[in-house]
């Protein structure tokens, strides 16, 4: 069985970082399941009323038939019912952590009249033409790569780089979710391609909800700097990414908040870089009533 991930083929080390910033809930899954089970651990949160935790094969197999046949489905579901106020903001900061650029967009996300047009095969917004490159400095970074698909992250070549551990369990909000943490099974685990300097020196932490089986929060990081071709182009020495899904009434989830920070080398011009994502103010979309 063959799992697909979307890696960042770049030259820059903030473009490579996109390697794990596009980490999916499918990805995080397959690190649940990829990874060698540790004995559980007794519940931190002093919830011994509740029931006994589940044994860790049959909680991986709920989580990847969820990440596998439901999540497309259910990030649709939400879409087609759902428009949100989508925020994000990108702050660029000096090795001295001085604030060079920040960038903010924010705007209604599916309208209506949006999702008529997609419906109807239109195109909602024209694709503007790609930024070209500029000479790097203190204010502009060239954070943008070639996308990639690799096909070849099988099963039995990962299967002997994670090593997972049942927690317990917490309530997250107001529902019960049960923890896990994962990091790399050690420090020679095999680079056969560019993304595995990243996989290999990923861990972190997941909340899995108990009752969908939804990987509610996330915080993944790098264990060890990741040198960039060696690290004459660059290096990204700190990374981590996190994560909280909330849940609809009719049971969608989405992604309330998405952050990351990064802090690494471009050629010669060290970065500091955090993106903020948030998804606010959701409200049913109303159908407009048909006349007959």
């Amino acid at each position: 069985m063959n799992y697909h991930f979307d890696i960042v083929e770049t030259k820059s080390p903030v473009a490579a970082s996109n390697a794990l910033m596009k980490t999916t809930f499918l990805t995080l899954a397959i690190l649940l399941s990829l990874a060698r089970p540790a004995p559980a651990q007794t519940n931190e949160t002093g919830l011994t009323d509740t029931k006994p935790l589940p044994t860790m094969d049959f909680l991986l197999q709920k989580v990847v038939a969820r990440a596998v046949n439901d999540e497309d489905k259910n990030d649709n579901l939400f879409d087609m019912n759902y428009q949100y106020t989508r925020t994000r903001t990108w702050e660029y900061r000096n090795s001295q952590g001085e604030l060079k650029s920040r960038e903010e967009k924010s705007g209604l996300e599916n309208k209506p009249q949006r999702l008529a047009a997609r419906a109807a095969g239109l195109s909602a917004q024209k694709k503007s033409a790609p930024p070209k490159n500029e000479p790097l400095s203190e204010t502009h970074s060239n954070i943008r790569g070639k996308a990639l698909k690799v096909k070849d992250y099988s099963i039995p070549n990962l299967v002997k780089r994670f090593q997972l551990t049942l927690v317990g369990r917490e309530m997250l909000n107001g529902r019960p979710a049960l923890v896990v943490d994962f990091k790399p099974l050690n420090d020679h685990l095999p680079v056969n391609q560019f993304a595995d300097k990243f996989i290999n020196q990923a861990a972190g932490r997941v909340w899995i909800d108990e009752a969908d089986y939804a990987i509610a929060q996330a915080h993944i990081y790098l264990t060890k700097q990741v040198n960039v071709l060696g690290g004459l182009v660059g290096a990204v020495w700190k990374f981590t990414y996190e994560f909280t899904r909330l849940r609809t009434p009719e049971g969608y989830w989405f992604a309330r908040r998405l952050d990351w920070h990064l802090e690494g080398r471009e050629v010669v011009f060290n970065r500091i870089v955090d993106y903020h994502e948030r998804k606010l103010d959701e409200q049913k979309i109303i159908a407009p009533a048909v006349a007959h």
